[in-house]
This record gives structure tokens, C-alpha cells and sequence, in this order.
């Protein structure tokens, strides 16, 4: 059984596009694993081969629909594709509905299409934390194209472009998504605009209003800068897919020629790389909760502290217990050798 194979031999199978050995490394990464680390290491020589586009927009703007027509016409190119379509969590069991793979299931059939929904589990930013990861088991299993499908929680959900190649940001005619382009947010970290469900009444408004939003932009910007196409498309009938993917293919090819391309990976592995520290550390914060956190807190109730102070003394005391750590593990070894 899959389950059963060891880190190396499911990286192996994964890489030979077998899906339940990718679905296997997806849930190691989701389940925080104790062999995550083995799997970082086995996927790592294999990942930064596919095409990475975020999809991301309010509620209602149809990005599963959008993702779907995307991932047909992708594969009508002879593209393998993964989709990571993140569903938000319930605040009371955890879990998720994880619908977007069910919209997305006329593609269930096709061995070169690999769809995971997968639970935020309480992350912000429209991403669930393990995303970064489970990409990197879809690009190391050698798919051409990896859909990120966001959340939809609104303006603040940012962290897709961190991830992403390209970010596709989806509106909809007569959602106030038009007006709010003047504004911080969602709408600054796109890379394309896509207006779907273009037969509604006010779609060309909002077309014109983004167009306008995007020129006032751009007069801040000296150099070289991505002019932001907005393409119109009804993504339930396929329509102005094509368009959308010749403006997402311009893009990556403006990038790779003006360095953006390089940049943005640069980018996301520093992002990937200060989570994974982030979160360890914060690891190490649970083991030290206990007595060392409840008299500094003590003090700081008391007055005899203030928060800053405390929380100097708790950083200092966490890397002085890692330190003994580290020097012990050390030891260890050195007596292994010796021997």
C-alpha cells in the first residue's frame, strides 16, 4: 500500500505520476508529519519546474468556474495541472467543506489532473499554511501547471502573490469591486484582471474603472513596469479563457525578460523559509508556556516588568535552551565517534 512506502519510494512514484502517491506526500505535509522534514529534502532537487498562477477575488466572482475553464484549457495545450483549491475552515470543528474540488469535478477522469482542496485550519491570508509545501509535491511530481484557488475572504487576502508566478485577481460587475481598486488590498497584488460573468449589466463600467485605477497607478512608477491587462471573460462558457491565458503567458514572458520572474521565486523562498522558522519557533514557545512565561507575566502584572523587558528575557531564554540543546546533540555525536 502507499501508506506503507517509505518517503523516498512515494517521491519516486509521485515523480512517475502516480496520484495517490502525490495525494500520500499532500497529507504528510498537511498532517505536519514527523518524516516532513525527510520530505522537504527528497522533493527539493525535483521543484522549481511549473508554472505557478494564483487565482484569488471576493465570494460570487467565480474563481472555482474560472479555475476549471483554466485547467480545460491548459490541458487542451497537453499540460499536466495541479490545482490547490483552499476552502475556509469552521471556527467550531475544524473542518471544511472542501466544495471546490466537487465544482471542479468534470476533470475527476483525467489521470493528467490532479485537484486537492485543502482546509486553511485557521491560517489568514487566504491560503491554508501547508500550501507552500503541497506545491512543492505538485511541481517535483512534474505538473506543467499549478492553480491556486484562495480562499475569497476579501481585501486582505494577500499571500497568494507570495506563491505565486502570476496573480490572476477575479471581480464581478456590481459587486463594488470597481470602486474598491482605489483602495490598499486584494486589488494591488494583481498581475492580470479577469471580469467574469462579463454579460452581466456593468461590466464594461468596471473594466473602465480598473483601467483608470491602473493608470493612476502607474504614474508613481519610474522604470520598467507591468502594465496590468484587465480581460473580460464568462469563465461558464469558456469564454475569453484564451484571452486570459495569452495575458497570463505575456506576463511570465515580461517577467523572465525584466528579472520580476527570478525576483518573485527569490521572494518566495525567503517567505517559505521564514514560515518554516516562524513556526518552529513558536514550537519552542509552546515548550517554554509553563513556569518561565507565567513569572514573567507575573512580573509584568505586578509591574515589576514591563512587556518589552519580558519578552526579551523569554526570546533570550528560548535561544539559550536551543543552544544547550544544540551543544548536547554535539556531545552526543563526538562520544559516538570517539567510541
Amino acid at each position: 500500500m502507499v501508506r506503507d512506502l517509505s518517503v523516498a519510494e512515494l517521491v519516486d512514484r509521485a515523480r512517475e505520476h502516480h496520484p495517490r502517491a502525490v495525494a500520500r506526500l499532500i497529507s504528510l505535509v498537511e498532517d505536519a508529519s514527523p518524516r516532513l522534514r525527510e520530505v522537504a529534502a527528497a522533493l527539493a532537487p525535483h521543484t522549481g519546474r511549473a508554472q505557478v498562477i494564483g487565482l484569488t477575488g471576493s465570494p460570487g466572482v467565480g474563481k472555482s468556474t474560472t479555475t476549471s475553464a483554466l485547467v480545460s484549457a491548459y490541458r487542451a495545450q497537453g499540460k499536466r495541472v495541479g490545482v490547490l483549491a483552499v476552502d475556509p475552515s469552521s471556527p467550531f470543528s475544524g473542518g471544511a467543506l472542501l466544495g471546490d474540488r466537487v465544482r471542479m469535478g468534470e476533470h475527476a477522469g483525467d489521470p493528467d489532473v490532479f485537484i486537492r482542496s485543502m482546509a486553511t485550519r485557521g491560517h489568514l491570508g487566504g491560503l491554508a499554511w501547508a500550501t507552500p509545501q503541497a506545491l512543492r509535491v505538485l511541481d517535483a511530481a512534474g505538473f506543467d501547471v499549478v492553480l491556486i484557488e484562495t480562499v475569497g475572504v476579501g481585501q486582505s487576502e494577500v499571500d497568494v502573490i507570495r506563491l505565486a508566478d502570476c496573480a490572476v485577481v477575479l471581480l464581478a460587475p456590481g459587486m463594488g469591486d470597481g470602486i474598491q481598486a482605489a483602495k490598499a488590498g486584494i486589488l494591488e497584488i494583481a498581475d492580470v484582471f479577469a471580469v467574469n460573468k462579463a454579460d452581466r449589466d456593468g461590466a464594461d463600467t468596471t473594466v473602465r474603472e480598473l483601467k483608470h485605477a491602473i493608470s493612476l497607478g502607474r504614474r508613481e512608477i519610474r522604470g520598467p513596469s507591468w502594465r496590468q491587462p484587465v480581460v473580460k471573460t464568462i469563465a461558464a462558457r469558456g469564454e475569453g479563457i484564451a484571452d486570459l491565458i495569452t495575458a497570463i503567458g505575456e506576463h511570465r514572458a515580461w517577467a523572465g525578460e525584466h528579472g520580476g520572474f527570478a525576483a518573485r521565486r527569490l521572494a518566495r523562498a525567503r517567505a517559505e523559509v521564514e514560515a518554516i522558522a516562524v513556526r518552529e519557533l513558536r514550537s519552542r514557545f509552546g515548550d517554554m508556556s509553563g513556569v518561565v512565561l507565567d513569572r514573567l507575566a507575573d512580573a509584568v502584572r505586578s509591574g515589576a516588568l514591563d512587556p518589552y523587558r519580558a519578552a526579551d528575557e523569554l526570546i533570550a531564554t528560548i535561544a539559550a535552551n536551543a543552544t544547550n540543546a544544540t551543544n548536547g546533540s554535539i556531545a552526543a555525536n563526538d562520544s559516538i565517534v570517539d567510541r
